[in-house]
């Protein structure tokens, strides 16, 4: 194996959802090990935050990647705040990338997302209505990270075929 992916689905979704299964697959075609942890439990305590137990979250994805990391190259990839959390453990654990789609740079509540200064790909809809593109393309530009911009929202659903191919283009770079 060339390393370790963990993937991280967005809030109210779950491993099995479409964008992380596409990315899934891509790992396991070019020759990483890959892991879709599962935060639906955690997003159903509301009482935490709207947005569920996000510190429980990040604690989770931590404790993966602390252990995947051990053994060789790791890459975070999430979904919306399955892309937070992959910024925030980046920061604490040695990952040779990240991949981020539809990430919430800015949270209400939340510092802005932090996320180490290592190869990094961004696909976002220019029509997200949840998160402004314009503060994705400050962030990536802070980072000189590769960013793909495409014609859809939040939930990039018609655009899961080109998610896997950006994932794809940074594993071949790592």
């Amino acid at each position: 194996m060339k390393g370790h992916c963990i993937l991280s689905h967005g809030f109210e979704s779950g491993p099995d959802a479409t964008k992380v299964t596409a990315l899934a697959e891509v790992a396991e075609r070019l020759g990483w090990s890959h892991e879709r942890p599962d935060y639906t439990d955690l997003d159903a305590r509301r009482e935490v935050t709207p947005l569920g137990d996000v510190p429980a979250r990040i604690e989770r994805l931590l404790r993966l990647a602390r252990a995947a990391a051990e053994r060789g190259p790791l890459v975070l990839a999430g979904s919306s705040l399955g892309a937070y959390i992959s910024g925030v453990v980046s920061m604490q654990v040695p990952v040779a990338g990240l991949f981020l789609m539809a990430p919430p740079v800015v949270m209400e509540g939340a510092p802005p997302m932090p996320a180490s200064l290592v190869p990094t790909s961004i696909i976002h809809g220019w029509h997200d209505e949840l998160i402004p593109v314009a503060q994705v393309v400050d962030w990536a530009a802070a980072r000189s990270a590769r960013l793909l911009l495409v014609n859809d929202s939040h939930r990039l659903s018609d655009h899961v075929q080109a998610s896997a191919d950006a994932f794809a283009a940074l594993l071949a770079t790592l």
